[in-house]
């Protein structure tokens, strides 16, 4: 995999480029997508992004870190006492480690062990999971991650929005897969990456959580069919 999104910040970060690059899905049209957002600060980032950052307690594992946003606010929280930030990208981690974070490094989740107080999963941290039928044994194998009392804190979106006609109604076409499942195109400086990613509805969350024995609540709704859970 190129891990187009981790070259594209360090290429902003070693030479302070305005680097964009464009996405698009199969149900979305062509974006462009600056890359400074992943380096933003608290007061920067969306309201469910500050909650979930409020209530990271103890022993924290960053799934998906990117440039490390979040862990670097976690890192001067006196309540958390260790943030350990993974992703999958090499030039992601590179990033963290060159802007201080002290326990960064190139992993899968799916592949981590550990015990934790807090799990982060930001920026549509289902999306990771690509197909709905990844959901089940992905939140089974964080349960394993868990300290006693631990939690996850995971947001997502409801692509559900996209299906509404003119009647203000929502009507999903017959298809073989989940609607949230969608085809994620990235390009960058000439290249381009494709991958899958998963938009969960909270009700999908909920059933998946409820299947792996886990205890399901949401903290907050966003302003577009946006939430966050938590997970215990």
């Amino acid at each position: 995999m190129q891990h187009l999104l981790g070259i594209a910040m360090k290429d902003y970060f070693e030479n302070d480029l305005k680097t964009k690059v464009f996405t698009r899905t199969n149900l979305i049209d062509a974006e462009e997508f600056p890359v400074d957002y992943f380096f933003r600060e608290i007061e920067e980032m969306p309201p469910l992004e500050q909650a979930a950052l409020e209530l990271a307690y103890g022993k924290v594992l960053d799934v998906g870190c990117g440039a490390g946003a979040h862990a670097m606010y976690l890192q001067n929280v006196p309540s958390v006492e260790r943030v350990e930030a993974i992703d999958v990208s090499p030039e992601a981690i590179s990033v963290c480690q060159a802007r201080g974070i002290a326990h960064a490094r190139v992993q899968d989740v799916m592949l981590c062990q550990g015990k934790y107080d807090t799990i982060l999963l930001l920026m549509n941290g289902t999306g990771i999971c690509g197909k709905l039928s990844n959901l089940l044994p992905f939140l089974k194998h964080l349960k394993t991650l868990l300290a006693p009392e631990g939690q996850i804190l995971v947001d997502s979106s409801d692509l559900i929005y996209l299906f509404e006609n003119e009647e203000g109604e929502f009507v999903v076409p017959q298809a073989e897969k989940y609607y949230g499942e969608v085809e994620f195109t990235i390009n960058y400086n000439g290249e381009t990456e494709e991958l899958d990613w998963l938009y969960l509805s909270y009700d999908k969350l909920q059933q998946a959580a409820k299947k792996a024995k886990l205890q399901c609540e949401k903290i907050a709704d966003g302003s577009h069919f946006d939430y966050l859970a938590r997970l215990y």
